[in-house]
Order: C-alpha cells, then sequence, then structure tokens
C-alpha cells in the first residue's frame, strides 16, 4: 500500500479546513419522478421533494464540521415505477457524489449507484421524521444512503477515514434485515443494500478502501503537478484491485468503483507508458468498459 509523510497529511488538513462540531455535510439535489404511475392523482407526491431534500440538506449527520465549500455535492433521483395502492409504492432510487479534485477547478464522480428494490408508504403532508433507532422504509433508505455517501467520501481524504459512516450504514442495513425488508437482505441478491455494506465493511475489502484514498489523493489532486507520478500510483491500484478481484466470487462493491471510474482511468492512461500494463490487468477486471480502456492503447 502507498504511505504518505504526516506532513503531506497535515498541509491537506490544513486545505480542508478544522472539522469540528458544526455546519451541515451535504448539498444534495433532489428529483422526484412519478409520470410512470398512471390511474389516479399522484401530484401529492411533488411535496415529496421537498421534504426529501430538507432532510438530507438540513441534518447534521456527523459530528464534524463542514464549511460551505466543503459540503459534499450529490443528487438523488425518486423515479416511481409502480403504485401498490394509493400511498404505497414500488420506486427506483438513483444517487451520485461528487468530490473536488484538487489544483484544477474540476469534481470527480466518487459514487454512482441504482437502487431497484425500494418499497414505502407516503401520503399527503406526511412529515420526515429523523429516527436512527427505528427502521422506517422511506427514511432508513435516506439514512443508510447519506451514510455511505458520507464514508465514501472520507474515504478519499483519509485512509480508512468512512468508517464511523458506514458503521453507522450497518447498523441501519442490519434494522432492515431483522424484519426481512425488501432490499436489504446481503444474500437477496449481488447488488443490495446489505450486500454493498457487507463487503464494505468486509476485511478482505480494506485492500479498496486504500485505493479510494491513494487514488483520490495520490493520483487526482496530484494529477496537475506530476501526472507520471500519479499514473504510477494509478496503476499500482490497478494492481492491488487485480489481486482482489481473484480472490472474492461477489465483488459489488468493486464493481461501484469501475462503475464510477473507467471513464477517469481511461483518461489517465491513454497514451501513457503504463497504458498497456492497465489495459492487461482493466480488461480482465471490468471486461464491460473494455471498449473504453480499448482507447487508452490506440
Amino acid at each position: 500500500m502507498l504511505k504518505y509523510s504526516s506532513v503531506v497529511l497535515l498541509l491537506l488538513a490544513m486545505i480542508l479546513g478544522p472539522r469540528t462540531v458544526g455546519a451541515q455535510e451535504l448539498n444534495c439535489s433532489v428529483l422526484v419522478n412519478y409520470r410512470n404511475l398512471t390511474g389516479t392523482d399522484f401530484t401529492f407526491l411533488d411535496e415529496l421533494q421537498r421534504h426529501v431534500s430538507e432532510y438530507m440538506n438540513t441534518r447534521q449527520w456527523t459530528e464534524d464540521r463542514f464549511e460551505e465549500r466543503e459540503r459534499i455535492d450529490c443528487s438523488l433521483q425518486i423515479i416511481f415505477t409502480e403504485a401498490l395502492t394509493l400511498t404505497k409504492f414500488k420506486a427506483r432510487l438513483i444517487l451520485a457524489s461528487r468530490r473536488p479534485i484538487y489544483g484544477s477547478a474540476q469534481q470527480t464522480t466518487v459514487l454512482t449507484l441504482s437502487d431497484d428494490s425500494w418499497q414505502f408508504e407516503y401520503s399527503q403532508g406526511t412529515p420526515l421524521i429523523f429516527d436512527p433507532d427505528r427502521y422506517h422504509p422511506l427514511t432508513s433508505v435516506l439514512n443508510f444512503y447519506a451514510y455511505i455517501m458520507l464514508g465514501y467520501d472520507y474515504d478519499t481524504f483519509d485512509d480508512q477515514g468512512g468508517e464511523a459512516n458506514f458503521e453507522n450504514a450497518r447498523r441501519t442495513a442490519e434494522r432492515g434485515q431483522a424484519i426481512g425488508a425488501a432490499g436489504w437482505g446481503s444474500l437477496a441478491g449481488g447488488q443490495s443494500r446489505g450486500e454493498l455494506i457487507s463487503q464494505i465493511m468486509d476485511p478482505r475489502f480494506r485492500v479498496l478502501r486504500t485505493a479510494y484514498f491513494n487514488y483520490h489523493y495520490g493520483c487526482l489532486d496530484h494529477f496537475v503537478n506530476d501526472a507520471d507520478a500519479a499514473r504510477a500510483v494509478l496503476l499500482t491500484i490497478v494492481q492491488d484491485l487485480s489481486s482482489l478481484r481473484d480472490q472474492v466470487t461477489r465483488a459489488y462493491y468493486l464493481d461501484q468503483f469501475f462503475s464510477a471510474k473507467f471513464k477517469e482511468i481511461a483518461s489517465v492512461f491513454k497514451g501513457s507508458p503504463e497504458a498497456t500494463r492497465a489495459f492487461d490487468a482493466l480488461s480482465q477486471m471490468d471486461p464491460a468498459h473494455i471498449s473504453d480502456y480499448s482507447q487508452m492503447i490506440n
């Protein structure tokens, strides 16, 4: 694994600023789409967009302080797919979170994810109440993904830095699993909420959590100043993840890394001396995006 001196990490901390008790962490845009629902008037769901936005953005999810410029840019799309009753629904949740690339005006996508297993009840005027000790089909899913996005973001700034947030996500998942709610069982499918947090917390995947830090801090944040060194860091990451792929049979967490990063990885390696070695490993680990990786060596 790559190591960084305490001096360099201290400088990064100074750039990020102090984090003590304070402001909200998320800057989350929310979109609700119920166009697929027919047969009755569901316009009352328009208010859910405002309620979810307030729920995600006005709550303090951690004990850390975030300056306004440090808030995590993210998005949630709630796409209603079926009305089981007038107030009970199936929905698809699409989320993404981003992080700045230091030394540039650009952002990088940290996480992109689609959850097709969401069922909940909502009637007009229902408030969204934060109660982490009780399971609720609507707010518990929002809580889970808030902690997931926070955990991912923290891991990009500090090796294993998202542990406390992932632990909160794990406890939320356990409450859903305890009552057999849809989408939480780690054995229910390769892409369930339970499977994701199970893999994140699995010691075998610690190499991937370290890779998130090395990728963002060691590669992207230093690419402008030293592109060759950044590519060397990324090549080491690819080789480490290749070994991980050989060790595990279910790899939803690893697949999420490549879903968010494949275009960026291809761009970093394109035309470089490391491109061929990177392509050989990436084409085996992530064949779904082989056409993008092929552009590295063409």
